[in-house]
């Protein structure tokens, strides 16, 4: 299994060589790798002043790859062990790039920063790629890659056999070098769609963090998202999900404008824009109620004047992994002595919760069904009671520059609603007439004139009098 990175000279990358700092592999040096299934090595096959290329060849053990398996799935006795495993790009090619070329991949280069974000003149090729020509443009043509992809003949001396089920690839383009691997890295196993490990939600993070930036508009991306993540669909949904807040941008009429082409995800806005009101109110104490894994946690833990986080979620598991994400086991003690992860669900009272300065459901209430939503709102505001409450929410009809739901649908599978700006000015004034709360509404996000922004937030502060009618 062969695959190729050449850079050339230019105004970009006056040094070709300098491609061996990107990847951290010394260009005079062969380097062998223990990967999955066999060794990689790396090694440069031409080095000039106007030209530099990486070649890294995976040595594939067939025998490793079934060493332990208790049975195949192979259509023969000997189907296991005579495949085109070792020669065919895959996700055993992909595994070993994640390894070898981890910093590359996420585009860390102490000794040439400059050059980590500099688009640079590359080419790629891949002897053998599974599937169809047309299929493989498709998938890469998008990112700017200039696509040539011819399938080889499957027995030169049979020609009546026909051409093999695969394609000699070569990739030409000016782009980042961390872009350039990542796109391989989700692509190839996307294309043999046949992933030599389990998938799990692990793989959903690793396609997030590997797709950012290109995934989420790409023409193909529910065909990527679906391969990728082995044909699971809530795997898919999932990731569908977290890439649309991640990555998504606006329709836009004109082809390109003048916009940096680097956008703060919506996620990051809807964390700083909670956190810039909390910083307003000045609370000592607050809970995130539906916490998550923890990613607002955090960032509250490092507010001065706040002398209690609480994060509160109905699922342990989600508990565990914000715990895992804080580091909570390495706390001194004062510091775990600010934070609390307490199991607990919306729809019932805990004393542990009540008079609190400031409580926040972050993308919260549109998870809940809407008949149940009454006495969730009964529980915060009538039991719990806290001094504010921030709530956000999609708006239902930003929805609209999301290409992917232009058609209509909710932006997560588990949504049970969305609602328009009228819907939640109408809810949030009834709860906080109810309840004794006054509030102010502020946009998250880039303003659209036509349909607002793509996140409403409610801001409920107690009257003084704090008198409930509910």
């Amino acid at each position: 299994m062969l695959l190729t990175i050449s850079a050339e000279r230019s105004p970009a990358l006056a040094v070709p060589s300098d491609l061996g700092f990107l990847l951290h592999k010394h260009p005079e040096k062969v380097q062998p790798f223990n990967v999955y299934g066999g060794t990689a090595h790396v090694f440069y096959p031409e080095v000039t002043d106007v030209r530099c290329t990486v070649a890294m060849v995976l040595e594939v053990d067939p025998v490793a790859l079934v060493r332990g398996r208790s049975g195949s799935n192979d259509g023969f006795a000997l189907g296991q062990y005579v495949n085109d495993r070792p020669y065919v790009a895959s996700s055993l090619l992909s595994v070993a790039m994640g390894k070898v070329f981890r910093s590359a991949l996420n585009g860390h280069c102490a000794a040439r920063a400059d050059l980590v974000d500099t688009e640079l003149p590359l080419t790629i090729t891949l002897p053998a790629v599974p599937g169809e020509p047309d299929v493989v443009r498709r998938l890469f043509e998008p990112m700017g890659w200039q696509v040539s992809a011819a399938p080889p003949a499957l027995d030169q001396t049979r020609p009546d056999w026909g051409d093999a089920p695969m394609v000699s690839l070569t990739l030409r383009g000016d782009l980042r070098l961390s872009e350039a691997l990542n796109h391989l890295y989700v692509l190839l196993p996307v294309l043999d769609d046949a992933k030599h490990y389990w998938v799990d939600d692990a793989e959903v993070d690793k396609l997030v963090r590997a797709g950012s930036g290109w995934l989420a508009t790409h023409q193909e991306r529910e065909f990527i998202t679906h391969r990728y993540l082995a044909h699971q669909r809530g795997l898919k949904d999932a990731a569908t999900q977290r890439l649309i807040e991640l990555d998504d941008r606006p329709v836009d009429d004109a082809v390109q404008d003048e916009e940096p082409a680097v956008q703060r995800p919506l996620v990051r806005l809807r964390h700083d824009a909670v956190l810039e009101v909390v910083r307003e109110l000045r609370p000592a104490s607050i809970v995130d109620l539906g916490c998550g894994p923890g990613a607002l946690l955090g960032s509250l833990l490092e507010l001065q004047g706040v002398a209690k986080v609480i994060g509160t979620e109905v699922s342990d598991t989600s508990l565990t992994k914000a715990a895992k994400r804080l580091h909570v086991t390495e706390m001194t003690e004062r510091q775990s002595a600010r934070l609390s992860l307490l199991l607990s669900s919306l729809q019932y009272e805990d004393d542990r919760l009540e008079n609190l300065d400031l409580a926040i459901l972050m993308e919260v209430v549109e998870h809940i069904d809407l008949d149940r939503l009454p006495a969730v709102v009964a529980n915060v505001f009538g039991a719990m009671r806290p001094g504010h409450v921030v709530i956000t929410t999609p708006n239902a009809e930003y929805n609209v520059r999301y290409p992917a739901l232009m058609g209509g649908g909710f932006r997560h599978p588990d949504h049970r609603f969305e609602w328009t700006r009228d819907e939640f000015t109408a809810w949030a004034g009834s709860v906080g007439e109810a309840y004794g709360y006054d509030i102010v509404l502020r946009p998250v996000g880039e303003l659209d004139g036509e349909v607002g922004s793509p996140t409403q937030m409610a801001v409920f502060s107690r009257r003084a009098e704090s008198g409930v009618n509910a």
